[in-house]
């Protein structure tokens, strides 16, 4: 499988992520449910603390990932559904190392959402990876 990032301009370099990824020669897809801050019995951890809900969401998302052979750096596309994007944005330099020190540089779109299944959380990840 061969990947190529596409970026007409850098300025989503500063997140790392692209504004595209071309994929040829992938044998498998996979279409992850969006992944959030909850425990593995379901309760949702963390209420109030988007880095919290985030680095957990993220583990959630590489359980799933690790459970179909298959780890960050597989990862296409991740759509990230907030319910309070200013504080997303605030916390921006504490949240791109968590995704991209696993080497995930995916194409990327950040959504703001009036809220999630579950009232305190803040946090959903989606993901689409190839291999």
């Amino acid at each position: 499988m061969q990947k190529r990032e596409i970026n007409p301009t850098d300025w989503l370099q500063g997140f790392n992520i692209n504004h595209g990824i071309e994929v040829t020669g992938g044998q498998r897809v996979l279409y992850l449910s969006g992944q959030t801050a909850n425990a593995a019995d379901g309760t949702p951890m963390h209420a109030g603390d988007i880095v919290a809900q985030f680095k957990l969401a993220w583990s959630n998302l590489k359980d799933a990932l690790a459970a179909s052979d298959m780890a960050p750096t597989n990862i296409v596309r991740l759509n990230m559904y907030t319910t309070d994007v200013d504080a997303f944005m605030a916390a921006i330099e504490q949240l791109v190392p968590i995704y991209a020190e696993d080497g995930c540089k995916p194409s990327c779109t950040l959504l703001g959402v009036a809220r999630l299944f579950e009232p305190e959380l803040m946090i959903e990840l989606e993901a689409t990876a190839v291999a």
